[in-house]
């Protein structure tokens, strides 16, 4: 049983390996540092197919929320994979979802949202725009290795919650303020792929 599930595509890895190389490709995203995001399946959430938080650790004390660390290292964004993104998704889109949630993220990458990359302050239709930009760029001269994962059928493992980090210490009371590995663990997710229609 362990044995069979530790050979299923590991798709959070195979994300994790997607912003690493993409940080190296693209020029707009070259400040994201993959080892600082946390990548983990999610429920769902209205019609989104992931979406990108900062963590709550960004190392002001004043703001009382708890720190992620993974391997030692301080999480600065999470970003959760819902199920729109395993199940009704092309592998594109998939990519594309990415590259969404990683161009919110401040050029300074300390754990902050970029300002005027909010959909409340820029046009959906824009914002779209630029990452179908930045995707047709990146799918020009991205390795066959790294974009194959998004084209899977089948059951994958992914990282998720065991006990998820709470908003802040006062609407948690007793929560702890400190989330490692020991509070995420390796679940089954169903992922189907869509295929585009031929133009």
């Amino acid at each position: 049983m362990l044995a069979a599930m530790a050979q299923r595509l590991n798709v959070t890895l195979a994300v994790k390996r997607l912003v690493r190389d993409v940080a190296a490709r693209v020029p707009e995203l070259e400040h994201v540092r993959a080892s600082r995001v946390l990548v983990v399946a999610g429920e769902a959430r209205r019609s989104s197919r992931a979406t990108i938080r900062p963590a709550h650790g960004t190392g002001r004390s004043q703001t009382g929320r708890p720190v992620i660390r993974v391997k030692g290292r301080r999480i600065l964004y999470v970003v959760t994979l819902r199920p729109l993104w395993f199940l009704a998704s092309t592998p594109e889109e998939r990519i594309a979802t990415i590259l969404h949630e990683l161009y919110h993220a401040s050029n300074r990458f300390d754990g902050t949202l970029h300002r005027g990359r909010r959909h409340a302050r820029l046009p959906r239709s824009r914002y779209n725009r630029k990452i179908r930009a930045l995707l047709r760029r990146y799918l020009a001269v991205a390795p066959a290795e790294i974009l194959a994962p998004f084209g899977h059928e089948g059951v994958v493992r992914a990282r998720m919650w065991l006990e998820r980090p709470g908003s802040s210490r006062a609407a948690n009371e007793g929560a702890r303020k400190v989330y490692t590995e020991k509070q995420l663990f390796y679940g089954l997710a169903r992922m189907r792929t869509r295929r585009a229609a031929r133009p």
